[in-house]
């Protein structure tokens, strides 16, 4: 799952910034934000409107963004970003299931 979602969130960054200053082969769960990719902060927002869009509203990059300071998002990694998602939609999953008729019956 953690791979599925890496190769997503690279394919969005390929989409903001270009395939000309990012291979795709380039990301991995060590690259950062900040150091590696150079994202601006307006590449941020574009970021967090195609994670609404794909993962909805249960996945708030700016909220998440919030709950760190400056050092920690200076230094955030793609991969902890993945780590976050991960956990969002699999939480979103399960309680999906869970509220299921599926699930219930038995």
């Amino acid at each position: 799952m953690a791979t599925d979602i890496l190769a997503e969130i690279t394919g969005m960054l390929v989409e903001i910034v270009g395939d000309e200053y990012l291979l795709a082969e380039e990301v991995t769960m060590k690259t950062t934000f900040n150091e590696d990719l150079a994202l601006e902060s307006i590449e941020f927002v574009a970021l967090a409107e195609l994670l609404h869009h794909r993962y909805g509203a249960d996945v708030d990059l700016m909220g998440f963004l919030a709950e760190k300071d400056m050092d920690a998002i200076l230094a955030m990694s793609v991969g902890e970003l993945v780590t976050h998602i991960g956990r969002i939609t699999h939480t979103s999953l399960a309680r999906a299931a869970a509220g299921s008729p599926a699930a219930s019956a038995g």
